[in-house]
């Protein structure tokens, strides 16, 4: 349904250094970087991800809403996707782990980035 998602961030380094990270263990990299943009996809050159140099970045904040969830291809992918965050400099807004409440096998870990975005790794697969 959605081609790609884009939003501002405040520091363009801080974020590349981040999102490298993260990414990178659910088989995504920034494969269109810039001056003033990065942007994010897979092998084949799909980019889903678009972030920019913003001097006013959407305000991040636990009662707007916003939430972006990558797909993960496995739980170790979850599991590193977390680790990674918080290694680069996230924070922990929910451990991996199973989430019967949404699903059978939903596999999931949320952190929140940097900039306060809340991000998602998910994976559906039932081990």
């Amino acid at each position: 349904m959605l081609n790609h998602i884009s939003f501002g961030v405040a520091d363009l380094a801080r974020s590349r250094k981040f999102y490298d990270a993260v990414l990178k263990p659910l088989g995504l990299a920034c494969t269109a970087p810039g001056d003033t943009s990065l942007g994010y996809g897979d092998a084949a050159g799909a980019i889903a991800l678009w972030l920019l140099a913003a001097k006013k970045p959407v305000r991040a904040e636990a009662q707007n809403g916003l939430h972006v969830c990558f797909d993960a291809p496995s739980r170790k992918a979850v599991d590193a996707f977390h680790a990674a965050a918080l290694k680069a400099g996230g924070s922990d807004n929910g451990r991996p782990g199973l989430r019967a409440d949404y699903g059978a096998h939903y596999y999931a870990a949320f952190v929140i980035d940097p900039d306060g975005y809340r991000l998602e790794a998910f994976c559906g697969a039932a081990k």
